[in-house]
């Protein structure tokens, strides 16, 4: 149980060490700088960090530490609430920051500065996970040092199948983060940790339930049991397909290659009945009977 505590201590630890960057960026960079480049570097790093410690848990807590799936579903789901009220609009998620420039939320500067950042991040998250894990201040900490000369690859299912999982978990990853774009976050945060945890307990056993390319290229391309074809196939293309028809089924198009809609049909909001166009024209033409008779009545008087 001290070991678990040494890990929640980490998680929140690094939390609050993020946050603490978060705002010293904010008073040193102006905000274009701080949207793109500092906050997403910050959320990466959270996000790696925590994301590796979890994944240390949840390969040796269930056997060295005697604590089950529940232990770290529950930890999963109130580190990404964490993760969701502190990154302060950060996606820390490739195909997300992708997303927005589809939908035009987005310029292709600030995308490549994003991208640029969160890769930054989860490389540093990954040093410094690996320096806290080589203090070995747990059992789980020793056995994961001895573990990670030769981890194994978080793919336990078929290429096709991976393919398939890392797809749709990233499918209804992102409608959730399209339907509950502009709401509030006392609503969104608490919808999106529920769905990753719920993708993570149906779609984790397989490939890990990543659908972050980056995430996944720091956590798991570095181990052993798959290529790097079958990774990025995997952990690339996957997410990327699932985040494409997540926008497609939602929006009807891709606002950046269609100006169209390819779905839906789009009906004008303001229809003029017939009755009523009708009667109308109907009143027109007997007032002007009216006046063409009144105007005979006074010629004729004339």
């Amino acid at each position: 149980m001290a070991g678990l505590n040494i890990s929640i201590a980490f998680l929140f630890l690094t939390i609050g060490i993020c946050e603490a960057g978060r705002r010293l960026f904010k008073r040193l960079f102006s905000l274009r700088v701080y949207s793109c480049l500092a906050r997403e570097l910050a959320g990466s790093l959270q996000l790696c960090a925590g994301c590796l410690e979890l994944k240390m848990l949840m390969e040796i807590g269930l056997w060295g530490g005697g604590f089950g799936p529940d232990v770290t579903l529950t930890l999963l789901f109130l580190l990404f609430l964490a993760h969701g009220a502190s990154f302060d609009g950060a996606s820390a998620n490739l195909t997300v920051s992708l997303q927005e420039f589809l939908i035009r939320d987005s310029s292709l500067g600030e995308t490549t500065a994003k991208l640029l950042a969160q890769s930054i991040g989860m490389s540093l998250g990954w040093v410094i996970t690996k320096y806290y894990w080589s203090w070995e201040l747990t059992d789980f900490h020793l056995i994961q040092n001895l573990m990670s000369l030769e981890c194994s690859s978080s793919l336990h299912t078929s290429l096709s199948h991976g393919v398939f999982v890392e797809g749709v978990c990233s499918f209804f990853f992102h409608l959730v983060i399209l339907k509950f774009h502009h709401s509030r976050p006392m609503y969104r945060v608490p919808v999106l940790a529920v769905t990753v945890t719920l993708l993570d307990y149906i779609a984790g056993p397989f490939t890990g339930a990543f659908f972050n390319p980056v995430l996944a290229t720091a956590v798991t391309f570095r181990c052993s049991g798959s290529s790097l074809q079958e990774y990025i196939q995997v952990y690339w293309l996957g997410p990327l397909a699932g985040m494409l028809a997540a926008v497609l089924l939602y929006q009807g198009n891709i606002p950046r290659l269609f100006q169209r809609n390819l779905l839906y049909t789009q009906k004008s909001k303001y229809r003029i009945p017939k009755a009523r166009a009708s009667h109308g024209s109907g009143d027109s033409k007997e007032q002007g009977r009216k006046k063409k008779g009144e105007k005979n009545n006074v010629e004729m008087k004339a």
